[in-house]
């Protein structure tokens, strides 16, 4: 589904469907569906009536299909100041990345701010991690995340929770690559799963503001990325590898059980230069934990 309020107001459209008060369905010549939408509306108006284009505040193009059938359901039943909302902090986060967000997400995050108000309004709050890693390794898709969810709790005058963020980033991560749906949150939990196997190596929570860690995680992505596109780093040269193998024991250890996660989750094994790297790397964390310690 894709935000095009320029189509409305090009030119009138003649109505197919009323869903409800806020929102028709039409066709356009080419037997494209388009949602309409606006305050009252598809007040009074029938099948084959004239939508005046100047009372329509968004149009969405529907893809054919069951997402079609999910779109109509999910705009009939969520109530409209809540549509609202959600487009309006969209159309802000398409401006904050300085691009389109496709066609899908508004509807994505409708459904899940729904969904959420819907359990608090239950009492019931999902958990979740605070997740430092999205803070370095996608900063501008959290920054237009918290945005948003900013946004949606002004507009609802109901404060969404602050992890809020945390989804609605991974919501854009997904609008905002050309990838399969769900890869970038793949990448971003293993990323996240080495993390955590590191800190469980050293027996430590790390600094998620220290350069270092920042340093760090961006690595490991890379590496994944190297990795899915069978572009590991290879070098000929052992020796530094065998020197920070019998130098850095615990780090090599860590580095070892980093390498036993990636393999098992990606069926790839690293290089000794890649794991040469996340040796060093580890042993840069393991240091700036000794120096937090004495300080």
């Amino acid at each position: 589904m894709a935000t095009d309020p320029r189509v409305a107001r090009a030119e009138a459209a003649v109505v197919y469907k009323v869903l409800n008060n806020n929102v028709v369905i039409s066709v356009d010549k080419s037997g494209q569906e388009r949602v309409l939408m606006g305050r009252g509306l598809g007040f009074q108006l029938l099948p084959t009536d004239t939508v005046d284009p100047a009372r329509v505040e968004k149009t969405f193009i529907l893809e054919q299909g069951s997402e079609a059938d999910h779109a109509r359901q999910l705009l009939t039943s969520v109530p409209y100041p809540v549509i609202e909302a959600v487009t309006r902090a969209v159309d802000e986060a398409e401006r904050m990345l300085g691009r389109s967000l496709g066609r899908r997400l508004p509807l994505a995050v409708i459904d899940h701010v729904q969904y959420v108000l819907e359990r608090l309004q239950k009492g019931i709050r999902i958990p979740s991690a605070a997740m430092p890693e999205l803070r370095v390794l996608h900063p501008q898709e959290f920054a237009a995340a918290t945005a948003m969810a900013q946004s949606v709790s002004a507009s609802l005058a109901t404060e969404l929770p602050e992890e809020e963020a945390v989804f609605l980033t991974m919501h854009l991560l997904n609008a905002t690559r050309d990838e399969p749906n769900g890869t970038a949150a793949l990448l971003f939990r293993r990323v996240q799963h080495v993390m955590k196997t590191v800190e469980t190596g050293l027996g430590v929570h790390l600094d998620p503001a220290s350069p270092d860690y920042a340093r760090f995680i961006l690595h490991v992505q890379f590496l994944l990325q190297r990795l899915g596109a069978q572009s590991m780093l290879r070098g000929t040269d052992t020796s530094f590898f065998d020197f920070a193998k019998r130098s850095y024991p615990r780090s090599y250890a860590i580095a070892s059980d980093v390498k036993l996660y990636v393999s098992a989750a990606t069926g790839s094994d690293l290089t000794d230069e890649e794991l040469l790297y996340v040796i060093v790397h580890v042993e840069r964390l393991a240091n700036q934990v000794v120096d937090s310690a004495t300080t």
